[in-house]
């Protein structure tokens, strides 16, 4: 009851003007409920431009900005390899190509469609492109192609829209200005596999190359470079409107080699078409002036892709033409391999270079018989003779004397059957065998094994290059290493001195009674090469000939009077070889020959080897000058020629 009485005081209390509007209180509130809504928005609104353009700001325009650009990583131009006078023989060349950013289209697969619609793409590309997408990241641009027409990249261009994620590059390809004449030692490039990228993420970028033969693969990492970057502004396709900052990557280092190309393209033209390998090497501080091995092939067909054909006609040639036979060709040095045996012999006292043996035409042993070359055989011979003549029997008997372990020992000192060091990849060692090697293979060692190793037969293998060393060790005294590096960025380092490497563990007395020897061989009546004698006034050559047989020879055989090794099937002859060094009084030259199945070594090989030393010394590629009483036509100076 005294509730109802103050509602009504208050009522009456209340202006007219509210008495009788009962919901004005409903809306004054509701107003207020609004008001505060509308505030939390603001509020809300507010803080959140505060979050984008003061808190975040930065990194929203980081964002935008990027929307509005593209960078990525540019491959560096690979370092150049010259020869010894600075002829490039390892050089880059414009190449245009499209490249592929996944991250800038929603649909890769689609934008490959299209492009393969304009620019066709075959199953190796669309292979490659699968596999590179699922293992690259996404920023990391991919090729879709390389080596583009004018008429190819305009069609790129005007479909740009289309093609979200597409552009169009300039980069460099590696060219070979001499093509096979020294893709052996030059080397090629190929595009990087799973493997390579795993070891290195600048190996992932368009265009990189590596090494995989040759110096390129040696001095792979002087020739790669430091990667650079290039920034674009992109429209909102993604097309290219223009560039905002480039920085160009760092070249790889120019690579200088020993190599002179106008020596290696003269022997070249001398050896034609022959299955051969040859190496001239400077016996005083080991530079390798000239690796020729034949046939040979492109080396630029590697970097743009070698087709199945291709593939199947230089695996298919007897011939071998992608094997480096300086260095991976193994050969028996057949009686070039004399020399050796000799210095084992004498080094372990087992005779003096006086000692004489008699030669009947044959040597027997525990009911075997070795023949000599020469049917009658040659009487009593000491050292000399026995190099001079080439001696089978002679050598049959010293190995027997001294066995297989000391005949190794000094081969191994000498360069034959081991490693060098030399700066090329992919060098096979050769082998000089011993009774322990034998024991290996579960086979017994007899002594049939030694004597025929003593002329450089059975199951001794040697390089060409091994051979060249060997030969220049003979003639100096001293271990020389060969080498084919000479200057980084035409920093030569110093000239390698002869007295810098050290003198062989080996008598000087019987060096020069080899030395002698084999000077006979080349100069004295009678000797096995009379074909190599030179023909410079006052410039003498010594030299050892050798023929290695690939085909056993039977008794029946030799013993019949009609076999001629002449007239077998081309792969059943045997070897022709010829080590030589020049001149003779004070030794600056060695060379090495090896013409496959070329049969004799005195016929084919020796007059062969001749010219190469004549070419060579002519020439003078160590200082690039005449000789005394030449002239600068019959030097044939010019590099390259």
């Amino acid at each position: 009851m005294m509730f109802r009485r103050k509602k009504e005081k208050i009522r009456r209390l209340m202006p007219e003007k509210e008495q009788k509007d009962p919901g004005r209180g409903v809306f004054t509130r509701r107003a207020l409920l609004l008001m505060v809504a509308q505030t939390a928005a603001l509020g809300t609104l507010g803080k959140r431009l505060y979050d984008l353009q003061i808190s975040d700001g930065d990194h929203f325009a980081k964002l935008a900005d990027r929307n509005r650009t593209s960078k990525r990583l540019l491959a560096p131009p690979r370092g150049l390899i010259v020869d010894r006078f600075g002829v490039v023989v390892a050089a880059n060349r414009t190449n245009w190509r499209a490249l592929l950013l996944p991250e800038e289209t929603t649909d890769v697969q689609g934008t490959i469609d299209r492009f393969s619609a304009l620019v066709p793409l075959d199953e190796r590309d669309q292979s490659r492109l699968g596999r590179e997408i699922r293992h690259k990241r996404k920023f990391v641009p991919v090729m879709l192609r390389e080596f583009l027409s004018w008429d190819e990249m305009a069609r790129i261009e005007l479909n740009s829209p289309s093609l979200p994620g597409v552009l169009i590059d300039v980069g460099t390809t590696r060219s070979y200005p001499f093509g096979p004449l020294l893709a052996h030692s030059v080397g090629y490039v190929a595009p990087s596999n799973e493997q390579d990228v795993a070891k290195s993420t600048l190996l992932a970028l368009p265009g990189m190359r590596i090494g995989r033969a040759g110096i390129e693969q040696s001095q792979d990492a002087l020739l790669r470079g430091q990667a650079g970057s290039v920034e674009m502004e992109v429209n909102s396709v993604g097309r290219v409107m223009a560039e905002l900052d480039r920085q160009e990557g760092t070249p790889g280092d120019e690579v200088g080699l020993t190599l002179d190309v106008g020596l290696q393209q003269t022997i070249q033209n001398r050896i034609g078409d022959m299955a051969a390998s040859a190496v001239v090497m400077d016996c005083r501080n080991g530079e390798v002036l000239a690796m020729c091995s034949t046939p040979s092939f492109d080396p630029s067909l590697f970097d743009s892709g070698v087709s199945k054909a291709q593939w199947a006609e230089w695996t298919n040639d007897q011939r071998t033409p992608l094997i480096d036979k300086t260095v991976a060709g193994v050969y028996p040095p057949g009686s070039t391999f004399k020399p050796a045996v000799a210095m084992a012999a004498l080094s372990s006292g087992a005779i003096t270079p006086t000692d004489r043996f008699f030669c009947p035409g044959h040597f027997d042993m525990g009911g075997a018989r070795f023949h000599c070359w020469a049917k009658h055989g040659h009487g009593s011979i000491d050292l000399h003779l026995a190099l001079k003549y080439s001696c089978d029997v002679y050598f049959y008997e010293v190995a027997h004397r001294i066995g297989m372990d000391t005949i190794a020992g000094t081969a191994h000192a000498l360069g034959l059957g081991t490693e060098l060091g030399i700066e090329l990849p992919h060098q096979r060692p050769g082998l000089i065998p011993t009774p322990e090697w034998r024991q290996k293979h579960k086979h017994h060692w007899n002594g049939g094994d030694t004597v025929v190793s003593g002329i450089g037969q059975g199951f001794v293998q040697v390089t060409p290059l091994q051979l060249a060393t060997y030969t220049a060790r003979i003639a100096t005294g001293r271990a020389v290493q060969p080498h084919l590096v000479r200057a980084v960025n035409g920093d030569i380092g110093g000239q390698v001195d002869p007295q810098h490497w050290p003198e062989m563990a080996m008598e000087a007395k019987y060096f020069q009674a080899i030395r002698e020897g084999m000077f006979a061989v080349v100069n004295e009546q009678h000797g096995t090469a009379p074909k190599a004698r030179l023909t410079i006034p006052d410039v003498q050559m010594a030299g050892k000939t050798g023929s290695a047989q690939v085909r056993r020879v039977s008794r029946a055989m030799r013993e019949s009077g009609h076999f001629n090794s002449a007239e077998l099937p081309w792969e059943y002859r045997p070897h022709a070889l010829f080590i030589c060094f020049a001149p003779y009084d004070a030794p600056r030259y060695a060379v090495s020959l090896v013409i496959e199945h070329g049969n004799a070594g005195a016929d084919v090989a020796a007059p062969l080897a001749r010219d190469i030393m004549t070419d060579t010394l002519l020439r003078d590629p160590v200082n690039h000058r005449t000789l005394p009483g030449q002239t600068v036509a019959d030097a044939e100076m010019a590099p390259g020629i």
